[in-house]
C-alpha cells in the first residue's frame, strides 16, 4: 500500500453524508474514518460536523461515532461528544501484549482505555471491539475484558482476526462458533450490557440492535 499526504477534509462531506443517510432512510448510522493524525484536532471537528448534519436532516436517526484515539487529546474527544453521538465507539483491537503485532506502540493500549474512560465519565454510552486469533491466551482475553469494563465500556464486539495481506501477521488460531459464544457469556458476566461475538463480527455488526437492547437498561445518548 502506497502512502501519501492526505487531502484536507471536504467541507461539503457532512452535508453529503447526511443526504445519503436521509435518502437511504437509515434508522442507525455508524460514522468512522481513517486516522487523521495530520490534522490539529485529529479530525474531531469533522466528526462533529457530520453528526450535526445527520441530526439536522434525520432527527430520528441514531448515530454511532467510531473514532481513533486522537493521540489522547481530551479536547478533541470533547468536540465529538458535544455533538451528542448516541454511541461512542473506540476499538482496542487486541490485547496489550499483541499491540506490537498490529504495529502499534504498546502504550497505545492504555491510551485507548483512557479514551473509553474519558467518554464514559462524560456520560457517553461506550463501545469497543476486539479481534482474536493473533496469538492471545484466554487469560489475555479475560484480562482485556476486565480492563475495558474498568474503563466503563458498555458494549462489545468480538470477531475473528483475518490476515489482510502477506505482510501482516498470520492467523494464529481460528476460533469456533462455540468458543465465540462462550466468550460472549464471559463478557456479559464481566458486566458488559450487550455483546456480539462471532467469526465474521466487525465493529458495525448489528450496531443498531446493540443500541436498542440497552435502551431497556436505563442507558441513553451522550449526556453532554
Amino acid at each position: 500500500m502506497t502512502k501519501g499526504i492526505p487531502l484536507a477534509p471536504d467541507p461539503e462531506e457532512p452535508l453529503h453524508v447526511a443526504e445519503a443517510v436521509a435518502s437511504l432512510g437509515l434508522a442507525y448510522a455508524v460514522i468512522t474514518s481513517v486516522t487523521r493524525d495530520d490534522l490539529p484536532d485529529g479530525g474531531a471537528g469533522h466528526f462533529a460536523a457530520v453528526i450535526g448534519a445527520i441530526r439536522a436532516k434525520s432527527p430520528a436517526t441514531r448515530v454511532e461515532s467510531l473514532i481513533p484515539d486522537f493521540k489522547g487529546d481530551t479536547a478533541a474527544l470533547e468536540t465529538v461528544l458535544a455533538a451528542r453521538p448516541d454511541v461512542l465507539n473506540h476499538n482496542l483491537e487486541t490485547t496489550e501484549s499483541l499491540y506490537p503485532a498490529i504495529r502499534r506502540p504498546r502504550e497505545n493500549y492504555r491510551r485507548s482505555l483512557g479514551v473509553l474512560a474519558a467518554a464514559k465519565a462524560r456520560g457517553a454510552l461506550t463501545k469497543s471491539g476486539l479481534m482474536i486469533g493473533l496469538g492471545e491466551s484466554e487469560a489475555d482475553i479475560l484480562g482485556t475484558l476486565a480492563d475495558m469494563r474498568q474503563a466503563g465500556c458498555d458494549l462489545l464486539t468480538v470477531g475473528q482476526y483475518l490476515q489482510p495481506t502477506a505482510s501482516h501477521p498470520a492467523v494464529s488460531k481460528y476460533y469456533t462458533p462455540d468458543e465465540f459464544a462462550a466468550l460472549a457469556t464471559a463478557a456479559r458476566q464481566t458486566g458488559f450490557l450487550e455483546v456480539v461475538s462471532g467469526p465474521l463480527v466487525r465493529s458495525s455488526y448489528e450496531a443498531g440492535r446493540l443500541y436498542e437492547t440497552v435502551q431497556h437498561k436505563d442507558q441513553g445518548p451522550c449526556a453532554i
